[in-house]
C-alpha cells in the first residue's frame, strides 16, 4: 500500500510578491489544462478534496500552494496549452509565471506531467525546452496511466523518455502504487539539496 502525507492547502499567488514567505523546498507542476495536476495532489496526500479538480480546463488561474506536513511545497500553476481567456490576460500570466519560476528561490525541482494516453505534445516540448535552456531541474511524470494497456506501458514510458532524454515516472490517480515512487524522488531531491 502506497504512503501518504497529509498537505494542507495554504494560499493561492497571482504573482511572485504574493507567493508564501517559507523555506520549504518547493515542487511547481507543470502541464498541460486537464493532465490531472489537481489529481495528482490529491492522490500523494489520498485527499481527493483538497485540490480542486475540474473537467473544465483552464480553471487553475493563480499559483496554488500545499503544504506536505512542513516537509515540502507543491506549487498548483496554471495549465498550458487552454485557456478561454483574453490575450492579455495569458501574456499576463506567462510574465508572471516565467518570474516566479526563474526568481523563487525555494523551488527545488520542477514536476512536468504529460498525458500517457496520448503523444507528447507541442506544447510539453516547448515547455521542456524553456526548462532546459535555464536549466532548471525537472521531474518527468505520465499521469493517467491507468488509461494504457498493459502490453503498452513500458512503450509508453519509453516514448516520454526518448523525447524528453529523461527518466519518467508513472502516475496513476486510480491506483496509488506508483506514489511511493514519487514521494522516494522527492525526497532524494530534497536530500541532495541538503547535503
Amino acid at each position: 500500500m502506497a504512503k501518504q502525507i497529509n498537505a494542507k492547502f495554504i494560499i493561492s499567488a497571482s504573482n511572485i510578491n504574493n507567493c508564501p514567505n517559507t523555506n520549504l523546498p518547493e515542487f511547481p507542476l507543470l502541464g498541460r489544462s486537464n493532465v490531472g495536476k489537481s489529481s495528482f495532489i490529491n492522490c500523494l496526500c489520498n485527499n481527493s478534496k483538497i485540490a480542486k479538480t475540474s473537467n473544465t480546463p483552464g480553471k487553475t488561474r493563480l499559483i496554488n500552494f500545499f503544504n506536505f506536513v512542513d516537509k515540502f511545497m507543491i506549487a498548483d500553476l496554471p495549465g498550458y496549452g487552454y485557456a478561454k481567456v483574453s490575450k492579455e490576460a495569458q501574456n499576463e500570466w506567462a510574465k508572471n509565471l516565467e518570474e516566479y519560476l526563474l526568481k523563487r528561490k525555494q523551488i527545488t525541482s520542477l514536476i512536468q506531467l504529460v498525458d500517457g494516453r496520448h503523444d507528447v505534445q507541442k506544447n510539453d516540448i516547448q515547455m521542456r525546452e524553456w526548462v532546459k535552456s535555464y536549466n532548471l531541474p525537472v521531474i518527468t511524470v505520465v499521469t493517467k496511466i491507468d488509461y494504457v494497456k498493459k502490453s503498452k506501458f513500458t512503450e509508453t514510458l519509453k516514448k516520454v523518455e526518448d523525447v524528453f532524454n529523461d527518466t519518467a515516472l508513472p502516475f496513476s490517480a486510480v491506483d496509488r502504487q506508483y506514489c511511493d515512487k514519487i514521494f522516494e524522488t522527492i525526497e532524494q531531491i530534497i536530500l541532495k539539496q541538503e547535503n
